[in-house]
């Protein structure tokens, strides 16, 4: 009898340290959103480098296997898969590819966003201004980055949670900050008002306290980041940040340990005021 339950608290014991493993070693799956370029990509190869499986999200397929085949050849287990975030059939099968191939996902990072006014400066972004502003340009932009992030948040919370240590990161800019933006004399004072982008962002982090809320019992950590204003095409190349400087707190949010928090606002220099 006592040779049964040492036999049993040896099995537990095992099957304790492969759980272990699955998270801090190989064993991680990540899915990034919009990671065939810029942030997205540098977040997909910091992720890589961990030793983590990632799947580069994109929705250009060509891109997308291109940016994959590039992080294998220096030394990623990585895998391109056509993700248009705005595509529900896109979303279902990506999410179909994943499980099939891997059964869970460990971390998702909800990176696919775009600004509307195409790849300009925001201190160009004309267009945005709200008493001008095309409806058009609104709803497309927040399709991408407000409503893309609801549906592959839910095609991929099944396998969500069967991760033992599962994690979501949403990229966020500090142009969500409604505190940053209302200040008069702060750093963002000279930034042109936007109905399209900004707003998005900020329905954004309200989302990411949301679903941090309704999925904190099932140990799932939901976060936003702002990874600060990096040299991408999206703002023309503008930006004094590199891709790699913004991609390192997309990454710390997306390996946070059990105890890490969850519905914060985070940058580099920590937490983000709402």
């Amino acid at each position: 009898m006592n040779e049964q339950v040492e036999r049993g608290e040896q099995v537990q014991r095992v099957e304790r340290d492969e759980q272990v493993q699955q998270v801090e070693g190989d064993g991680r799956v990540a899915l990034v959103t919009g990671a065939n370029k810029g942030i997205g990509r540098g977040v997909a190869e910091h992720l890589a480098s961990l030793g983590m499986t990632v799947f580069v999200g994109a929705r250009d397929a060509r891109r997308g296997e291109e940016a994959a085949a590039a992080l294998r050849e220096a030394g990623g287990d990585v895998h391109a898969v056509a993700l248009d975030v705005t595509d529900a059939a896109a979303i279902e099968a990506a999410a179909s590819v994943i499980g099939q191939r891997f059964g869970r996902l460990d971390v998702l990072v909800n990176n696919a966003g775009i600004t509307g006014s195409g790849q300009v400066s925001p201190q160009d972004a004309t267009d945005q201004v709200p008493s001008t502003v095309e409806l058009d340009m609104v709803r497309a932009v927040f399709e991408t980055n407000v409503f893309g992030v609801i549906a592959v948040t839910n095609a991929m919370l099944p396998l969500l949670r069967r991760s033992p240590a599962p994690r979501v990161v949403n990229v966020s800019s500090h142009a969500a900050s409604l505190t940053l933006l209302s200040d008069p004399d702060g750093p963002f004072a000279a930034l042109l008002p936007s109905a399209a982008y900004s707003p998005s962002k900020t329905a954004l982090n309200a989302l990411t306290v949301h679903y941090a809320n309704e999925l904190r019992k099932d140990g799932i950590l939901v976060n936003a980041v702002a990874p600060g204003f990096v040299d991408t095409d999206s703002n023309n190349h503008t930006g004094f940040l590199s891709v790699a400087q913004g991609a390192a707190t997309v990454v710390r949010l997306a390996t946070l340990d059990a105890d890490g928090p969850t519905a914060g606002f985070f940058a580099e220099e920590g937490p983000v005021a709402w």
